[in-house]
């Protein structure tokens, strides 16, 4: 997938334009693999979703900031817990926005190039959208 291939397109809810739901669909080649992201925002969550090969949802993790300690508790809600892939994006995801993260990943097992890979668009996307926290200068890069 050329650079001429990559698509994105952005919309904002047709039915209630005071929702406040945004919507970005893009694709990008990740290692020399096509994958393919959709990002919803809402007023305090994001919904992401990754994927390559197929459209199917794979498997869905629900992350967001508890207190008192401010520290990221992740959950599995779809496709158990042997293939963790995912559960990192989605509590780094947090960790960057500051709001709850609901992450669907379909990407092959076993692959921790494209897997980082396709975190790194997704947060190069989340941050040109204006979805990410500004970094402190405290925080490890």
């Amino acid at each position: 997938m050329d650079r001429s291939e990559m698509v994105e397109t952005s919309c904002q809810d047709p039915i209630n334009k005071d929702s406040g739901v945004e919507i970005t669909c893009f694709s990008d080649a990740v290692d020399e693999t096509p994958v393919h992201f959709q990002i919803m925002r809402f007023n305090k969550q994001i919904y992401a979703w990754i994927g390559c090969i197929s459209a199917k949802l794979g498997h869905l993790h629900a992350a967001g900031p508890t207190r008192p300690n401010n520290t990221v508790s992740v959950t599995s809600i779809l496709g158990g817990t042997s293939d963790n892939t995912g559960v990192g994006i989605a509590r780094r995801l947090v960790l960057r926005t500051g709001l709850n993260i609901i992450l669907a990943c379909n990407l092959p097992k076993g692959n921790p190039l494209l897997e980082i890979g396709a975190e790194k668009k997704l947060l190069e996307k989340l941050t040109s959208l204006g979805y990410t926290k500004p970094r402190s200068d405290n925080l490890p890069q």
